[in-house]
């Protein structure tokens, strides 16, 4: 195992500066403010469209797509499926965030709805993972009751299930796809303070979709982002308020030799 930040992650980074790629994020009301800054921030360029009427028609003209299950009701449902079946037929990528998967049985039932368009990445904390993984309820609301360490194996088994890539966020970051696994650390204690921090990931997970084909390394390059801004943003921070608002600058000023700072081990 090494703990070096592999060349394209700097490179991913740039790209999506480069490219501003559009991200259709189907999120929920809590998220959307601070999960379209942050995509800002990185240089993508967020559309929260989620309306069946062109949740679809919009997938087939975005760079890559997000959906995230925060807050369900049938029409947003019925735009999560119409935009992830759009996006399997054409090839974009999309991110799946299984929020509160394990917590009801309309979730689950949801999520079982999702995975049949085969999700890109699928990214959630631990007990979602686990959740999906063990087709067993668990976790506390939006909250994990277990660390990403505990779901390591899970996530690799699930990756290989899915033929997709999973991703893990926690304390340390989790990122496989079956075979490659990197673990990222960094990050602050106060960012799960900051409510739909972990949505924004999501959302970084499919802009670094969008400029790189390797979805294991895309993942890992928005991990990285995401954990580098949360450090130095908490060392200069006097709460979650202040927090919040200087993650958004450290996103906006990553640049090689901050990435380069990043911890990940990988096997």
């Amino acid at each position: 195992m090494s703990s070096t930040v592999t060349s394209a992650t700097p490179s991913i980074v740039a790209a999506v500066r480069a490219q501003s790629p559009l991200v259709q994020y189907l999120t929920n009301f809590v998220s959307m403010d601070v999960a379209a800054n942050v995509l800002n921030a990185v240089g993508a360029s967020p559309a929260m469209v989620h309306d069946p009427h062109e949740s679809g028609e919009f997938a087939r003209l975005a760079s890559a797509v997000g959906v995230n299950i925060g807050t369900p009701s049938p029409p947003w449902v019925e735009g999560m499926i119409e935009a992830a079946r759009a996006a399997h037929e054409v090839g974009t990528p999309w991110v799946l965030d299984p929020v509160a998967v394990g917590a009801t049985s309309y979730r689950r039932r949801i999520v079982a709805q999702l995975l049949e368009h085969r999700p890109t990445v699928v990214r959630g904390n631990a007990s979602e993972i686990l959740a999906i993984a063990t087709s067993q309820a668990g976790g506390r609301g939006v909250d994990s009751d277990a660390s990403s360490s505990d779901a390591v194996e899970a996530a690799r088994e699930l990756a290989r299930d899915l033929q997709a890539v999973v991703v893990v966020t926690g304390v340390e970051d989790v990122v496989t796809d079956g075979a490659r696994t990197a673990i990222v650390h960094g990050g602050h204690p106060w960012m799960p303070m900051v409510t739909a921090l972990g949505c924004s990931a999501t959302a970084l997970v499919a802009a670094c979709c969008a400029v790189e084909e390797d979805a294991v390394e895309a993942a890992v390059a928005a991990m990285v982002m995401l954990s580098v801004a949360g450090e130095r943003a908490g060392a200069r921070a006097a709460g979650p308020g202040s927090f919040r608002v200087a993650l958004l600058d450290e996103l906006a000023a990553l640049d090689d030799v901050r990435v380069a700072s990043a911890r990940v081990d990988r096997s």
